[in-house]
């Protein structure tokens, strides 16, 4: 019997050794991608593509490895099975699947889709600079059509009904388009309404506040307080994280290396200081996960819609909130000098929380963000299974944005170009971005259960509570749950729009006194 025992030890064991290996190469992945954004030389993008591409394979035949096949048979087979764990029965299930879906991506699409997303990435730059989208459409073309033949695939291993629900659970598990279209659908309705509300309010923030000129220096040393409030470490000789600057704002890395990005603008201080606050919510999830769990699969976040939803947590409810600015308002006004000497509390919170629809996603309110969201993953649902092509995207893009947004697209930089996700040949990420918020609505209403003084302990620039409540909840359960399962541990209920819609009413009753 003991002998029993230690043979199932002994290949679970091997299992986590494998999947260590595995997850080792994908941080150098991260870290080279971030260096590609971030440091390296124009002249690098042909060498980094082929470092991403080799990269890749190797990594795709360390998790196809046929030896993981035979340790997950003999692991299941094991009369002892039952008596695991229920993370090492979550870490077998989770290897088994990622082993499942791999083996029947083709070697030559893997290493072919990585050398393509790095050149699609950076002609999606200079197409941007140059406002041509004709320079980007054939490599968008190229990267979409692998994309299609992944999804083509994995939609049988997954079991899913589209190729589109196979692309969504890589970044969203088990959830599909379907629900989601549903979900969308009372979303849309609830933002149109408070839109509405705030576009006929009397009350109206006072224009011009956030146009005034900072110095980029001075806007780095107020990301460095943020990252400060948030507890994410940058500066001592300790530090886990950096802050660098790119075209456009990202976290990557892992547990003890999580880096996040911004974006300067001298004339628009609320871009930097709320991609910092948003990019942080990613790393301090990422820098907060299990440690004792570090390189098992559990030990990674539950998926890219819980990611989101702490992402906007900080951005948006803990940083627009007035008990906040009660505590940073002051370290602003001595960042800034004389800038903002006459402006009060009330009339900056008020501002920083203005409702105007807007050409740019990473740009827009509250309000109105998940309808730039809404709009792309209509499209990639209507993309993916060929109901309309990449030429017909810009066209579609701006007929959507006068229609849901009522603004005009001059260009196709502030248009389909805007983002760089399908560059990456991201299809199927967006909605995790709207879902992300949806999730923290819930979660909100929880916390304030558990913690009703919590937002109040703000104004003194104690986070300290709040993050350890979403530590226990959330950060350190890990890829323990699929994450609608999670969802009802954290709030007590599957997916609902309604705590979302309530917070946002509520909040934008106060600054608009509807």
């Amino acid at each position: 019997m003991a002998q029993l025992a230690d043979t199932l030890k002994s290949n679970y064991d091997k299992l986590m050794d494998k999947s260590k290996d595995a997850v080792t190469i994908g941080t150098v992945q991260s870290i080279i991608s971030w260096d590609m954004e971030t440091k390296m030389p124009p002249k690098g993008i042909k060498l980094r593509s082929q470092q991403l591409a080799k990269l890749s394979q190797i990594l795709h035949r360390m998790i196809t490895d046929p030896e993981i096949e035979t340790l997950l048979s003999d692991i299941r087979k094991h009369t002892g099975y039952e008596h695991l764990s229920e993370q090492q029965k979550r870490n077998v299930y989770l290897v088994r699947k990622t082993y499942d879906e791999q083996t029947k991506l083709p070697e030559k699409l893997v290493v072919e889709t990585a050398k393509q997303q790095a050149i699609a990435v950076d002609i999606w730059k200079k197409a941007k600079a140059a406002k041509d989208f004709s320079m980007f459409k054939p490599e968008l073309e190229k990267i979409l059509e692998l994309r299609k033949q992944a999804g083509d695939i994995l939609k049988e291993v997954k079991g899913t009904k589209t190729s589109y629900d196979a692309l969504i659970d890589i970044f969203e598990p088990k959830m599909t388009s379907e629900t989601i279209s549903e979900v969308f659908s009372e979303l849309r309705k609830g933002l149109i309404s408070i839109l509405r509300k705030c576009q006929s309010a009397s009350k109206q923030p006072k224009a011009g506040i956030l146009d005034r000129k900072i110095p980029f220096d001075i806007q780095r040393l107020i990301s460095k307080e943020l990252a400060r409030f948030m507890e994410y470490d940058v500066d001592s000789p300790t530090a886990g994280g950096r802050i660098d600057e790119t075209e456009h704002p990202f976290t990557t890395g892992y547990y003890d290396d999580v880096r996040i990005t911004t974006h300067y603008y001298e004339d628009n201080l609320a871009s930097s200081l709320f991609s910092i606050l948003h990019e942080g919510g990613h790393a301090i999830y990422d820098q907060s996960l299990r440690s004792e769990w570090m390189f098992q699969p559990i030990g990674d976040s539950c998926s890219l819609g819980f990611h989101e939803s702490q992402s906007r947590f900080l951005e948006n409810i803990v940083g627009r909130s007035r008990e906040f600015w009660q505590y940073f308002y002051p370290k602003l006004k001595e960042r800034t000098g004389e800038v903002f000497s006459a402006v009060t509390l009330d009339d900056f919170v008020r501002s920083i929380n203005q409702v105007k629809p807007s050409k740019i996603r990473v740009e827009a309110d509250e309000v109105t963000y998940c309808l730039h969201v809404i709009i792309r993953f209509e499209i990639e649902r209507d993309l993916i299974p060929g109901n309309i092509s990449v030429a017909e995207l810009p066209d579609i893009w701006n007929e959507k944005y006068r229609d849901y947004l009522g603004v005009k697209i001059e260009n196709d930089s502030e248009g389909v170009m805007q983002d760089t996700h399908w560059a990456s040949g991201y299809f199927g990420y967006f909605p995790t971005y709207a879902l992300g918020n949806i999730y923290s609505g819930q979660i909100l209403s929880k916390m304030e259960s558990d913690l009703p003084h919590w937002k109040s302990e703000l104004e003194s620039g104690n986070f300290k509570a709040a993050k350890q409540w979403l530590t226990q909840n959330i950060y350190l359960r890990g890829n323990l749950y699929d994450p609608q399962e999670l969802l009802r541990k954290v709030a007590g209920e599957p997916i609902n729009v309604k705590p979302y819609l309530e917070y946002l009413d509520e909040k934008y009753s106060w600054v608009y006194g509807y």
